[in-house]
């Protein structure tokens, strides 16, 4: 697997993924906004679609009406450098049509524990905890 940074200017940089795919990552100079997020950020992004992506893929194969999967993601990092996350949370919310809250649970429990390589690598530094809710669109 390879990437690339490259620096526009300020503390904008442009990352390009082996796969020809761009991305703008860059922190706030002074006022204003930030062109694009910040690489912790982008970790956060990657844990979270890593799991999502799993969870859909196990549902999916367990025949669930599923029609939405969202990962909200709360973090804590430590105060001092280099500030890794200590604290991860992945909170999931499933929608479907009688989707069951066992199987969104074992779907969660083995992406997490077992299958998501981003959540395994943030486990080194950070207590990564999760929960759910499943919203019935029935």
């Amino acid at each position: 697997m390879k990437a690339r940074i490259k620096w526009a200017e300020g503390r904008t940089f442009v990352g390009t993924s082996g796969t020809g795919h761009s991305i703008v990552l860059g922190t706030s100079h002074g006022e204003g906004g930030t062109p694009g997020p910040s690489p912790m950020e982008l970790l956060l992004l990657g844990t979270a679609g890593c799991s999502a992506y799993d969870v859909v893929s196990i549902l999916e194969k367990q025949r669930q009406r599923i029609e939405d999967v969202q990962v909200e993601v709360d973090a804590d990092r430590a105060e001092t450098d280099p500030k890794v996350f200590t604290r991860i949370h992945l909170h999931f919310i499933v929608k479907g049509r009688g989707v069951g809250e066992a199987k969104v649970e074992k779907a969660i429990a083995l992406s997490v524990d077992k299958y998501c390589s981003a959540s395994a690598m943030m486990a080194a530094t950070a207590e990564v905890t999760h929960d759910f809710e499943v919203v019935d669109t029935e």
